[in-house]
């Protein structure tokens, strides 16, 4: 079969953690283009990630986050740190790495690591101000 945009039944996503498809291990990856010639994609295959810091300042995505695990739609701003580092080990590189991610990556690497602790992005969504827009946050 035809993955991707030929297959309409084949959902497009940047990340997926280990319990997304049942399997109980504290994993997850990440995929995405970037648009720079020098490192056209981000590729991370992580075990046991943490955050050890975080910015106090926060980002939110303005078109809102979606899910593979989600397939009914959840309206609202879901607010992360802009700034987060995490120490892991990379399945890819087959070493511990510290990984200081900014913006769409550290966004990316929250709501897969809320994977790992049950959370669903939609639990961060002001449920009373699905739209309220935290002063200084970064729209991405």
């Amino acid at each position: 079969p035809i993955w991707g945009a030929a297959n309409p039944s084949c959902r497009e996503g940047v990340g997926l953690a280990a319990p997304q498809i049942g399997v109980n291990k504290r994993m997850l990856v990440v995929y995405y283009p970037t648009g720079d010639e020098k490192n056209p994609y981000v590729e991370r295959e992580l075990v046991n990630p943490k955050i050890i810091s975080n910015s106090v300042r926060k980002a939110y995505l303005s078109s809102g986050e979606g899910c593979l695990s989600v397939d009914e739609e959840h309206r609202g701003y879901v607010f992360r740190h802009f700034k987060i580092v995490i120490q892991a080990y990379d399945a890819l590189s087959e070493q511990n790495v510290t990984i200081t991610a900014r913006g769409y990556d550290a966004i990316v690497l929250q709501h897969e690591m809320d994977h790992l602790d049950g959370i669903l992005f939609y639990d961060r969504i002001d449920k009373n101000s699905p739209f309220k827009v935290i002063p200084d946050a970064v729209e991405i």
